[in-house]
């Protein structure tokens, strides 16, 4: 009902308006636009990186802030032809998302409490980086899957987190007498099972179990198998459970046009020689199918009606009944 609404608003739209957000959207949508912002947008990230050089900073500092001036201005006129390439129905600007980040990110830019504030505007300047995924779908896929995954790796973290903390326990009842480096408190046995999730060091780590209590092997063994194997596919399945969630969710946002190609004239003139060449096949098989029923030997006695049926059926004509009579 809203999409019914803007599309009726943008019909009743002023002429001007919409002659606007035409010339806009097609400037926006051109191939030429996308690589120009994306061109901005990375050499941006390039300043940025010159900056951490102090001794080049101060060198060029005059020429950095100019570059930087002109990245601000080019965004700013991406988000303005943006803005007016929905003037006729303005709320579907609104209902990208992309749009929303990109003009928080340059009105953020204007704020002069942002300006002020030296770490804050680096940290904004680095957000343009972020803007490259509006320009590449399959970035834009795993940002979209990442986030759709955020509820699912939260049940995830709250279940790791219950399983270092029953061995965390067990680990600083069974070694923390005798490891006080790794288990000899609550925190450093949680911490040294965090760094054995990923397999690192854990033939040191048994080796030096097995020096306590042949038990140990027990425990780092039944440790691997939940938190190594079981825990981080469940966490591999999530994120590519939201891939593929993101991935369609991505191919319905696509606008009609782009998934529906426009029929080109020779794909026209294909198909009308294929209806010319199917309608030919079926002239050829009406005449085949009139020439076995003619031929066909019937008795006598009925040969002449059947004759006469088959004169009417071929021709269609009534005066072949009457001379068939006579």
């Amino acid at each position: 009902m809203p999409q019914h609404q803007d599309q009726v608003a943008g019909v009743n739209a002023p002429s001007g308006r919409r002659r606007v957000a035409v010339y806009c959207r097609g400037v926006t949508e051109a191939r030429w636009f996308a690589l120009t912002v994306f061109t901005v947008i990375l050499g941006n990230a390039v300043l940025l990186g010159l900056e951490t050089y102090s001794g080049l900073a101060q060198e060029w500092h005059g020429w950095l802030r100019l570059a930087e001036h002109v990245c601000l201005a080019a965004f700013t006129v991406e988000i303005v032809l943006r803005m007016a390439a929905h003037a006729d129905r303005p709320r579907g600007f609104w209902e990208d998302p992309w749009n929303v980040f990109d003009l928080a990110v340059v009105l953020c830019a204007f704020a002069p409490v942002v300006r002020e504030n030296t770490t804050v505007l680096r940290l904004l300047r680095l957000a343009r980086v972020l803007r490259t995924a509006r320009f590449l779908p399959q970035l834009r896929i795993v940002l979209v899957a990442v986030g759709r995954s955020l509820p699912g790796t939260l049940s995830f973290l709250l279940v790791g987190a219950l399983l270092l903390y029953v061995y965390a326990m067990v680990g600083w009842v069974f070694f923390g007498r005798h490891d006080p480096e790794h288990y000899g408190s609550i925190g450093r046995a949680v911490l040294t099972l965090f760094l054995l999730m990923t397999l690192d060091g854990i033939g040191d780590a048994v080796r030096a179990g097995l020096e306590i209590s042949r038990w140990s092997l027990l425990y780092y063994a039944s440790y691997v198998l939940l938190a190594s194997f079981v825990l981080v596919n469940v966490l591999i399945g999530v994120v590519l459970t939201s891939l593929e969630e993101a991935k369609g969710m991505d191919e319905e946002r696509e606008p009609p046009q782009a998934r529906h190609r426009t029929p080109q004239p020779q794909d026209e003139q294909l198909l009308l020689q294929r209806i010319e060449v199917a309608r030919r096949a079926l002239d050829d098989l009406e005449r085949d199918v009139i020439r076995s029923t003619d031929c066909v030997p019937l008795p006598v006695g009925q040969r002449g009606h059947s004759r006469g049926e088959g004169v009417s059926l071929a021709h269609a004509d009534p005066g072949s009944h009457r001379s068939a009579d006579s």
